[in-house]
């Protein structure tokens, strides 16, 4: 289990309020990181090697989980119309690292000589600990997200 699925199990078993704002915040810093590690190093790198739509897709899908992240933090926290909301956006965190991983990634992996892979994998690693720990350590340990699991 990543740390996404983790922090969203971990939203939807909130009983307060502030316990629910805080895992959200948890989740919206750990999407973004990902989300500005990927749109930063991988995106380009797909673009690179003929991928622009799956980039292109990728980035539409990050934004709008974004701007739904933006929406949700608005509502009532502990109402049914945020439970219905927060599942859509889970749904749609789900889809976007099933593409990603299920063949995306795969593809970028078998397209990118073996030389590109540790320097895609340092740049995701800098940009994601740049938002996510306030630093850029890119030191060889696996990034915080356990998402992007070919590059970390």
């Amino acid at each position: 289990m990543s740390i996404i699925d983790k922090i969203i199990g971990a939203v939807k078993a909130t009983r307060t309020t502030e316990d629910r704002k805080s895992a959200l915040r948890q989740l919206a810093q750990l999407l973004t990181a990902h989300a500005i590690a990927e749109e930063t190093v991988i995106y380009p790198a797909l673009s690179d090697k003929g991928e622009s739509g799956h980039a292109t897709m990728a980035y539409t899908e990050q934004s709008a989980a974004k701007m739904q992240m933006g929406l949700l933090e608005r509502m009532d926290l502990m109402s049914e119309d945020f439970d219905d909301k927060f599942a859509h956006l889970e749904g749609a965190v789900k889809h976007h690292v099933y593409e990603e991983e299920g063949k995306w990634f795969i593809e970028l992996t078998e397209m990118a000589p073996a030389a590109d892979h540790q320097h895609i994998a340092d740049r995701y690693r800098q940009e994601f600990d740049r938002y996510f720990n306030g630093g850029e350590k890119g030191d060889g340990r696996p990034a915080a997200d356990g998402v992007t699991g070919i590059y970390v």
